[in-house]
């Protein structure tokens, strides 16, 4: 099997490092800080993105963006039943924080692999 090499500039290998870089922090984020340094990560897809148009990366940092925003909209809306409930369905909190952790996995694995995300 020949593996081809893909040819990039210097602001492609650093976009390529920032990327990788903020898909770490969102999971660690997610596993290891509540949150916070997925915020951090956010920040940096922010500052980053604009610099990332015409590169495969401008789609990773604008997949980050959307996964972090839509994740943060269910938690609130899982709020809603876990408050009336008296904590008693706080499990549903899980259900947008596993799909926040497949996004990141995902976009990850297509980092590594050279490609955008869809």
């Amino acid at each position: 099997m020949t593996r081809i090499e893909v040819v990039t500039t210097p602001d492609e290998q650093q976009l390529r490092k920032v990327a990788l870089l903020d898909y770490l922090l969102h999971i660690a984020g997610l596993l290891l800080s509540m949150g916070i340094l997925s915020m951090v990560a956010l920040i940096i897809n922010y500052v980053k993105r604009d610099d990332a148009n015409g590169t495969i990366y401008r789609s990773h940092m604008d997949w980050m963006i959307a996964t972090f925003w839509w994740t943060l909209f269910w938690l609130v809306i899982a709020l809603i039943p876990a408050l009336l409930s008296f904590g008693l369905l706080s499990f549903l909190f899980l259900v947008p924080c596993l799909w926040f952790l497949y996004r990141m996995v995902k976009g990850l694995l297509r980092l590594l692999d050279g490609r955008p995300v869809p």
